[in-house]
């Protein structure tokens, strides 16, 4: 179960970042350096791995910090792919879109990979490890790419890099549809939630570690990473019930989450840093906008308040 030595990292903790503000988002307004360097000077005395996900301007920028400001951080980089075709089956009605969107995605996606490549080799120093996508395989996802497609970018990005190649997607898929891709991959990267899954915190853990040990002993020669694995602070009782979440139960399993990989040494992302109120739904209590440990305003929640990280 040493992730970190079968990917050749030294232990510690990791956690995923994505530094948009109040009236930021992706395509829109970004963090300036000033914004970014401020956030990174927050986490880099607790966190050595950072997680990114998408090869943009928001990127750069964090990389660009990282080398100027000579932090100690190693950055897993992804390439966010769009759909390139309808799914039906997503349950919120956001998988449909028309022909030539998806037309247009697929070439967006194809540039994306030189873009990662290309992100890949300028901060080889930085950059540990390189994904093809995020949840774009999963039954319930809004951009579907089929799974011998996201086989194709894998292969791309190999070609063009040096560094580990991978796919971030929820654990269920890994036991099922993506094992073809699971052949290609230098590591996997799954997925775990429990609060989506309507786990109560005294559930959790339990119901992490079997998420991760399924994966993990159907692929005993492929290192698993869990990429995502965290617990909502508020609800609008839609997808996750609201008795379910709050500052204390996500202190409780981050505290239960981060002591058991530790001891057997998984290398795992926490969701997330900060809180972005720009994902989801207007509705100020839609669950998508409060995943941070700390709030919008950079001010720490429960978990990192006194000792959390001691």
């Amino acid at each position: 179960m040493d992730t970190y030595k079968k990917l050749g990292l030294l232990p510690a903790r990791a956690i995923c970042y994505s530094g948009f503000r109040d009236g930021q988002q992706p395509g829109g307004k970004y963090p300036n350096y000033n914004e970014v360097k401020e956030d990174l000077m927050l986490l880099h005395n607790d966190w050595k791995y950072l997680r990114l996900f998408d090869c943009d301007l928001h990127a750069e920028i964090v990389l660009d910090v990282i080398r100027n400001e000579n932090l100690d951080f190693q950055v897993m980089l992804g390439a966010y792919i769009e759909a390139e075709t309808n799914n039906f089956n997503c349950p919120w009605g956001g998988g449909i879109h028309p022909k030539n969107i998806l037309e247009q995605n697929r070439a967006d996606n194809s540039k994306k990979m030189l873009r990662l490549a290309e992100f890949a080799n300028r901060y080889p120093d930085i950059i540990f490890s390189l994904s093809v996508g995020n949840e774009a395989c999963v039954d319930w996802t809004d951009h579907l790419v089929p799974t011998e497609k996201v086989i194709h970018y894998v292969k791309e990005v190999k070609k063009l890099t040096k560094q580990p190649v991978t796919f971030c997607e929820n654990y269920a898929p890994w036991l099922s549809k993506l094992e073809p891709l699971a052949k290609e991959l230098d590591f996997i990267s799954i997925h775990t939630y429990p609060v989506w899954e309507y786990k109560s915190i005294n559930e959790a853990l339990d119901y992490t570690q079997e998420n991760y040990r399924a994966v993990a002993q159907k692929y005993p020669d492929k290192p698993v990473v869990i990429t995502e694995a965290g617990w909502a602070t508020k609800s609008n009782g839609k997808g996750i019930l609201p008795e379910n979440v709050n500052e204390e139960f996500q202190k409780i399993y981050f505290e239960k989450l981060m002591e058991w990989v530790e001891k057997e040494q998984i290398l795992t992302f926490f969701f997330e840093a900060f809180d972005e109120t720009w994902k989801g739904s207007p509705e100020i209590l839609e669950p998508e906008k409060h995943w941070g440990l700390f709030k919008i305003d950079r001010s720490p929640k429960l978990a990192m308040k006194a000792s959390a990280l001691e």
